[in-house]
């Protein structure tokens, strides 16, 4: 067994907060300790709080957090004697589990993007469409979570890649980068509280209660899980993740055996369906610009994966947690999105009346529910139903969590009010879920005479998506200029705890790939499927709702570059060391690799798929 085992080994991952201490550093060793702090900074240590406050359930934990916790793990020979580790400390407390970082990544980001929005991109795009747009997309996200997790491994910061963003890149692109990331969030939890109202409409009887009653319902729901914080995020994202990945897989079973024939007698698949559809209709229902108009709604439904950087700061050990939450993100978009979007296409025809957006359609219907209607199956269209109104739910919490935490980084580094900053006894950003709580009332101008559900989510749903490719693209290019700073630097990629799939060539596959979806869009803005209205206000309402996220980041980096006047940093520039927390040598490193090299075939195999 090598040191790095031997030393990590000690420390129980699932108790490794309360276990190491958060009052000093344990035992000193070359390898691992906690976190140590700058010379007046106060360490706090949240055990000395009643668990109710800890929980968030008292006036005492509403008060302003007194210092770091240092409740991140160091690693690396020597690390001890570098001043450079006093600073960087998160705030933010290191609640976080591995069992929460692995369903955060695995199923974290299923919501409305897949069980609502893929409906409309089948009307759109037609079912090759579907799987083309969710194929690039998916590797685009795959490239974006290994970038990400390589970087974030070694920088566990608050704000994730807003942090790293003005890090790598400029201050006033990460400035831009941040405040695009805080609005994206903002407008999608509205988004979420409105695919409420629709899901929830499903059944009948809820459509005795107004809209309104059902989005201050969801609100409300929303409202109380935070109390709790950062437990509370996480544990009602592993319960639900569990739930949506048992339905989908479920799911999948039940149309693999409708796509062969095998429903019920009295439904629409009792006889072998196979390909039907891909012939009648067709494969694509509007060609090549249905194929780009596709792609927002694709991002969208990834939107959130990057998540998993932002939670690194809030874990204790990103180096052993953060590698099979990476890794598990290639499952859910081979298993969950690709295979379950196959099925959808095999079974609904793009023209079919019920889909969402579709002519005479029922906006209530997600393309899942769908199915097993048709098929004549019930009571598990009930239960997906469901399951999507824990997904709305779900994705609202995340909207809280990654906006709050942005802004709180934001106010930290000064490019936002600096009362954003503050961190409560619970570990809560108090203020900034406030500010990213307050845009959820916007849902209710649904219910305002002549506003639609429908056209709420297609402007909401726009302004996300192409959020999302910026975001992405920001990570990329982070990535490769860090890499670029590391060799200049004098640094071996052997020294990584956590190397990207495909290295460097991975994040310029991605970035070439966010600028030909960029361009895509652009193409669709102007030239939209069924051509250019005479009209010159449906043009340009028609253009905003397919780009409206670009003079939104070109504002932001505006403001940004006029009020710091920053330029972008050269390789050697680039401050590598600043809250690093894994220092291994290229010796340490080749020790460890070696032990698992010389692991049984299984174990190798296990790792490479599923583990660090």
């Amino acid at each position: 067994m090598s040191d790095i085992d031997k030393k990590e080994k000690t420390i129980d991952h699932e108790g490794e907060y309360e276990k190491a201490g958060v009052g000093g550093h344990g035992e000193a060793s070359a390898f691992s300790h906690q976190v140590a702090v700058a010379e007046g900074e106060k360490l706090y240590d949240p055990k000395s709080e009643s668990i109710w406050t800890r929980l968030g359930l008292t006036f005492e934990s509403f008060k302003r957090a007194p210092g770091t916790t240092g409740g991140q793990i160091i690693a690396g020979g020597g690390a001890e004697h570098n001043e450079l580790l006093h600073y960087e400390n998160p705030m933010l407390q290191q609640k976080m589990r591995p069992r929460h970082l692995q369903m955060i990544a695995v199923g974290g980001s299923i919501g409305t993007g897949l069980f609502i929005g893929s409906g409309g991109a089948l009307v759109r795009g037609g079912p090759g469409a579907l799987i083309l747009d969710w194929i690039i997309i998916g590797f685009m996200v795959l490239m974006t979570c290994q970038a990400i997790g390589e970087m974030a491994i070694l920088y566990p910061l608050s704000g994730g890649f807003y942090a790293l963003a003005v890090r790598m890149l400029d201050p006033a692109w990460g400035f831009a980068m941040g405040w695009n990331y805080v609005l994206q969030w903002a407008v999608v939890l509205p988004l979420e509280i409105t695919a409420a109202g629709i899901t929830v409409a499903y059944w009948p009887a809820a459509n005795n209660l107004p809209l309104a009653g059902w989005i201050t319902i969801f609100f409300i729901a929303i409202i109380l899980i935070n109390v709790f914080g950062t437990l509370g995020y996480a544990e009602e994202e592993f319960w639900s993740s569990c739930l949506k990945l048992f339905v989908v897989v479920m799911f999948m079973f039940i149309a693999l055996v409708l796509v062969c024939g095998g429903g019920p007698s009295d439904g629409d698949y009792s006889t072998y369906v196979g390909g039907r559809y891909w012939h009648d209709p067709g494969a694509f229902s509007n060609g090549f610009k249905g194929v780009c108009s596709v792609f927002v709604t694709a991002a969208f439904s990834f939107a959130g994966t990057e998540l998993v950087g932002l939670a690194a700061s809030e874990t204790p050990n990103p180096r052993k947690t953060m590698p099979s939450a990476i890794k598990n993100t290639f499952w859910r978009i081979t298993i969950i999105y690709i295979l379950s979007l196959l099925m959808i296409g095999l079974l609904l025809p793009y023209n079919d009346p019920g889909l969402l957006f579709a002519s005479g359609g029922d906006a209530a219907a997600s393309p899942f529910v769908r199915v097993l209607d048709r098929a004549k199956i019930g009571g598990i269209n009930h239960l997906i139903n469901v399951t999507i109104c824990i997904s709305v739910l779900s994705i609202g919490l995340s909207c809280v969590y990654g906006g709050s935490r942005t802004l709180a980084a934001l106010a930290e580094t000064g490019y936002a009010p600096s009362f954003f900053a503050y961190v409560d006894k619970s570990g809560r950003p108090l203020w900034a879920v406030v500010f990213i709580l307050a845009f959820g009332p916007l849902a209710y101008i649904n219910c305002a005479p002549g506003a639609t559900k429908d056209d709420v989510f297609a402007w909401l749903l726009a302004l996300s998506g192409l959020s999302t490719l910026f975001t992405w693209g920001s990570i990329m290019l982070c990535h490769i200029r860090f890499r670029k700073a590391w060799k200049v630097q004098g640094h071996s990629v052997e020294e990584l705890p956590f190397r990207a799939m495909f290295g460097v060539w991975g994040s310029w596959i991605g970035l070439i790939l966010v600028v030909i979806v960029l361009i895509a869009q652009a193409y669709i803005a102007i030239w939209p499927i069924g051509g250019m209205s005479d009209d010159p206000k449906e043009v340009a309402t028609v253009f905003f709702q397919t780009y409206l996220a670009l003079p939104v980041v070109i504002a932001c980096y505006a403001v940004g570059y006029l009020w710091k006047r920053t330029t972008p940093q050269r390789a050697h520039e680039i401050d590598l060391d600043t809250g690093r927390k894994c220092w291994y040598t290229v010796e340490q490193m080749r020790e460890y690799r070696a032990e698992l090299a010389a692991q049984p075939w299984y174990k190798k195999t296990y790792r490479i798929l599923f583990s660090g």
